[in-house]
């Protein structure tokens, strides 16, 4: 972990159990919308006032 941070990239995270889906009020945490970062792109996960999710990039 120590090489990835001298090379500025964040230490990869334990994966989720995939057999289970994670609530939407985990991921946004109380907000709006999140930024993801996704092999260099940055993606936003947005919460429409329709109770939707929207992906753009």
């Amino acid at each position: 972990m120590r090489n990835l941070q001298q090379r500025g990239e964040e230490p990869a995270m334990p994966a989720p159990d995939s057999s289970k889906p994670v609530p939407v009020e985990r991921l946004l945490g109380g907000r709006v919308s999140i930024q993801i970062l996704h092999r260099g792109q940055v993606y936003q996960l947005s919460l429409t006032r329709n109770d939707k999710l929207i992906l753009t990039k």
